[in-house]
């Protein structure tokens, strides 16, 4: 039998991408899901999804909202145990950047672009995870964060989306110390360049992806020496690695790095 069969698990930004991937993943292994996001018709892309990987209808529930709305955050962890009467592990997946579309850089980036990145990031994962962890220390659960390489010095030319990335690096560590005598394990995972609509889920039209994804890896082998980019299911496959007791226990307050070696260029997102 699956470790995850019947477990409760609660997935943000699960209307695509990694989000999207993990739930499929967690479904086929016979996990209970709640999947969240903010687009009402991805996310039913997502439950049917996972309707089709082996969850029953009764087991998945689907929530939609914004992240960085504190009273969502409270309904997402509070129905979801009032549904399935338990939580054993927390995916914050959820995350993003905002674009200027000025042409501004680094610092010269407006600072209301570094409090939403910074609430969309950090503050969420925060509170979700001090809402979730009542219920996680019954369960002896688990959290899984994404972060990313941008965390890494100078990896990320986006100076808020980096630091925020850190913090939520450096928040996985403080979480994994505190509650491990909680007997609840936090981890992190930290993709590369992952293919995801990802950069059209923050705003940014098709035409501009195509073309900063083209100035980016034209060749993908200089930048990325495993020579491939990175698809959602490869950073679902380590979410629940991370997640499951039996194979990961020992693991905690850990970051995984998930990027065909791309960190060992030391230059992936420095162009500009």
């Amino acid at each position: 039998m699956s470790f995850f069969a019947r477990k409760v698990v609660t997935i943000t930004g699960s209307s695509n991408g990694i989000g999207r991937s993990t739930a499929e993943f967690f479904a086929r292994a016979g996990a209970r899901l709640t999947i969240t996001g903010r687009n009402v018709e991805s996310l039913e892309e997502t439950r049917g999804l996972c309707l089709k990987a082996g969850v029953k209808d009764e087991d998945i529930f689907q929530l939609t909202g914004q992240i960085t709305d504190a009273s969502f955050n409270e309904r997402l962890i509070s129905e979801t145990v009032e549904k399935f009467g338990q939580l054993d592990v927390l995916v914050n997946n959820a995350g993003g950047t905002v674009f200027d579309m000025t042409g501004k850089k680094g610092i010269d980036v407006p600072l209301e672009n570094y409090d939403r990145i910074m609430d969309i990031n950090v503050r969420s994962v925060l509170r979700l995870s001090q809402l979730a962890v009542p219920h996680l220390e019954k369960t002896k659960g688990a959290i899984v964060n994404v972060s990313s390489i941008a965390a890494l010095p100078l990896a990320s030319s986006d100076a808020y989306y980096a630091a925020s990335k850190s913090a939520l690096d450096q928040l996985t560590v403080q979480m994994a110390a505190t509650l491990i005598g909680k007997d609840i394990r936090v981890n992190s995972v930290n993709p590369g360049v992952i293919l995801t609509n990802f950069a059209a889920s923050v705003g940014l039209p098709k035409e501009k992806m195509e073309e900063l994804f083209n100035q980016m890896f034209a060749d993908c082998s200089s930048v990325i020496p495993l020579g491939r980019y990175g698809q959602a299911e490869d950073i679902a496959k380590i979410i629940l690695f991370l997640a499951d007791r039996s194979q990961s226990e020992i693991i905690v307050g850990q970051r995984i790095i998930a990027d065909g070696g791309s960190v060992l260029k030391n230059c992936l997102f420095s162009i500009g």
